[in-house]
């Protein structure tokens, strides 16, 4: 074996000339005689003389645009900081060679002590860190260093007397009630009519001293401040408000969360700015970055609307109060007393949200993709129309089996003693479910699972009527069926279609006529499409909360130890099925092979070993069986999961879907106006409701309304359609929230 001291001594590795440094593999840095060149791969990259920071500059600048070498190693050989590289790239970009020679370190002819006076003395007026930045020309950045050094902890009490004192405060706007002191404003954000908040401001566009209000701790709400503009960009969804507010949304809010405490953006801007994003299809807060917050802000009555990390931090305060059930609740109860005749059928079915982040939670089956991932779900109620009435997220993506019950209990505390009759897919069925919720007060009427009997083809009849002024068709056989062996009867309606498929649909209605057991059971669909609608257009699916807890460890899961069995049992009966097979086939070619009498000793012999191979299969398949009857069905999860399981923290993702909610209620109140006014409203009056929220318009301000002029929609037909939604919505008029201003709609006349 050859000695590694005598290779060395063979191939020697040359060391690098005096006065270089390596910079890798490649690079290589030498300074000799004031100079410095730059080689790679044996060739000269760069030369310059030592002291030429340029030059310098800008062979860093071509190691590292060329690929020859990354910033680490590039900053470590010359002598600078990463940044520093970065820093050069950007000059480069911006300015050539000429912007390299930009001198280092802090600009030239400004003052530190000047610039940190700025900067508190700005802080202390109110004014927020970009704002700062803005005004002074430096990053924000740099503005929260420079406050961290300072130690700057706000202004004290006798500091804020004196900023009051010293802040001209403009006299409250005319909708301002005058009785009310100079320096104390309505801290309520939800108020009547006739005592809404006031404002100091009176310029829309410029709401600094309520912003400083706000700071020191003196206003839990901006007051609504309107200019009359022309123009306004999406003012439309100010239809959306009058619909908004029909909801009860902003009174449950009051009596539910109360206060988010001192603050410009309060609970109700807050909620008005998340619902009327969802009706203009701003589907997340991360998509407010691609609009200006100026312009959403005229809309709200604000000088700018809040942005992301503002919205985030509202939410993130509304989920840790932990109220988003109790609101739930409270908006299911005003939507019941508005709306009692619809709730006849109430439909439950599940939504499957696919979960695509780095905490291990609890897997759901997806239908649309025939496999279980991780997911949560959540369990809507609908009513007849398929409007949704309130929602449940599921613990552990409990099957619908198990959600039932815990859904049905909430409905009963919401109607009382009123029946209802549940519809719900396959999901739910369950004989031993039925007689409960009979039991509770529920009718029931969902599809039979599982073989059934078909039904004689003589049985069916020709259906026909109109149901929700719709005409209705089907071959339909009515007759009575017996579950859990004659202890439980139904109903049982059987649908029979074109190409000889029966549909049974399972009932404990009597009273109702066949074709609209059929009718209200199919109907089942429009829940699917609120699912499917809800995820195009409000973005169901997106995922409001990052942030995951710990899953109950007691929770029963199905054992994977007994789950690990079922193959080789399938393995083993397919293994004993295919021996039987082939002794059957042995013994009848023998049979008929044989032209004397065969005895059963002598077809006995014959077989002998494939007879030991079918005892031996069976037994193996005994065993198994055996084994897996020993162990337990379900066990906790601690015992069945090796890492620690986690489950979303649902209360931001509770509390975004009951905004959505919301919206898409209010939208289809909208629907409902225009349906007398408009001929293909079912079909496309969401289409049309939606152009005219995104649509431009004019506001007008007066002592008492605001006057929203909409601009003629794309045809003369739509717009006589929202001329009639607006004279409809001003038949019954309503306040803006937080203000004393009418709401006032009309539409442009269309050019003829």
């Amino acid at each position: 074996m050859p000695d590694p001291e005598k290779q060395a001594e063979l191939f020697p590795i040359p060391s690098p000339p005096a006065g270089s440094q390596v910079i890798n593999d490649r690079c290589l840095l030498r300074t000799e005689n004031g100079r410095r060149v730059v080689i790679v791969s044996g060739i000269v990259l760069a030369h310059y003389a030592v002291g030429d920071r340029i030059a310098e500059a800008h062979a860093r600048l071509s190691l590292v645009e060329q690929g020859w070498a990354d910033q680490n190693d590039v900053a470590r050989v010359f002598a600078c900081s990463v940044r520093t590289v970065r820093r050069d790239q950007r000059r480069f970009d911006d300015g050539g060679m000429a912007a390299l020679g930009q001198a280092c370190g802090y600009p030239t002819g400004r003052s530190r002590v000047t610039l940190m006076r700025s900067v508190e003395r700005l802080k202390s007026e109110g004014h927020s860190n970009c704002a700062i930045a803005r005004q002074l020309g430096i990053s924000e950045t740099a503005v929260r260093k420079r406050l961290r050094r300072a130690a700057w902890k706000g202004p004290t009490l006798e500091q804020k007397t004196l900023l009051l004192v010293g802040t001209t405060i403009v006299p409250p706007t005319p909708s301002a009630p005058a009785a009310k002191k100079e320096l104390e404003p309505n801290l309520s954000a939800f108020c009547a009519e006739d005592d809404a908040p006031m404002s100091f401001d009176q310029d829309p566009s410029d709401r600094r001293a309520d912003r400083l209000m706000a700071y020191l701790g003196m206003l839990e709400d901006a007051a609504p401040l309107f200019g009359s503009e022309s123009a306004v960009p999406r003012a439309g969804v100010l239809l959306g408000v009058a619909a908004l507010i029909q909801t009860g949304v902003f009174e449950c809010a009051r009596d539910i969360y109360g206060t988010l405490g001192p603050a410009f953006y309060g609970l109700r801007t807050s909620l008005m700015t998340m619902l009327l994003m969802a009706l203009l299809r701003i589907k997340r807060p991360e998509a407010l970055k691609e609009h200006s917050p100026a312009a959403l802000g005229r809309v709200l009555g604000l000088d700018r609307a809040p942005e992301v990390k503002t919205l985030r931090r509202k939410l993130a305060r509304l989920a840790a109060m932990g109220c988003a059930a109790d609101f739930g609740r409270a908006l299911a109860e005003r939507r019941i007393a508005q709306r009692g005749q619809a709730l006849g059928f109430l439909y439950v079915d599940g939504h499957v949200r696919v979960y695509h982040g780095k905490h291990t939670i609890p897997k759901a089956f997806v239908p649309q993709r025939r496999l279980a991932v991780a997911a949560t779900t959540d369990y809507w109620v609908n009513d007849q129309h398929g409007d949704p009435l309130f929602v449940v997220t599921a613990e552990a993506n409990a099957a619908m089996v198990k959600m039932l019950p815990v859904v049905l209990e909430q409905i009963r505390t919401l109607i009382g003693k009123r029946r209802v009759t549940v519809v719900f897919d396959r999901g739910g069925f369950s004989p031993k479910l039925f007689v409960w919720l009979i039991a509770q007060g529920f009718d029931v009427l969902t599809y039979r699972k599982g073989r059934c009997l078909r039904v004689p083809r003589k049985r069916f009849r020709r259906r026909v009527g109109r149901l929700d002024g719709r005409r209705i068709a089907y071959v339909l056989a009515d007759q009575e069926v017996r579950l859990l062996r004659g202890k439980l009867r139904l109903r049982q309606v059987t649908r029979l279609r074109e190409h000889g498929h029966q549909t049974a649909i399972l009932t404990s209605r009597r009273d109702l006529a066949a074709l609209e057991v059929a009718y209200r059971m199919f109907e089942r669909w429009r829940q699917e499409n609120f699912f499917k609608y809800l995820a195009e257009e409000y973005a169901l699916d997106a995922l409001a909360e990052h942030d995951a807890l710990p899953d109950d460890p007691a929770r029963e899961v199905p054992n994977p130890a007994r789950k690990a069995l079922d193959e080789p049992i399938r393995a083993a009966r397919a293994e004993l099925l295919r021996l039987q097979a082939e002794y059957g086939l042995g013994a009848f070619v023998q049979l008929e092979g044989e032209t004397g009498a065969v005895t059963f000793r002598s077809l006995k012999k014959v077989q002998a070993s494939l007879a030991r191979a079918v005892r031996s299969a069976l037994q193996r398949l005994r065993d198994l069986q055996a084994k897996r009857a020993k162990l337990p069905a379900r066990v906790p999860v601690r015992q069945a999961v090796r890492e620690e399981t986690m489950r979303l923290a649902p209360e931001r993702q509770h509390l975004m879907n009951l905004i959505k909610m919301v919206a898409y209620q209010a939208e289809s109140d909208l629907v409902a106006m225009i349906q007398p006014h408009y001929r293909r409203a079912a079909q496309e009056g969401r289409t049309l409701i939606q152009s005219a929220l995104a649509d431009t318009a004019d506001l007008a301000v007066t002592d008492h309304e605001l006057r929203v002029h909409l601009h003629p929609l794309s045809s003369a037909h739509r717009t006589h359609a929202i001329a009639a939604l607006c004279d409809e919505l001003n038949r019954s008029p309503v306040f803006f929230p937080g203000s004393r201003l009418r709401l006032h709609f009309s539409v442009a006349t269309p050019a003829k």
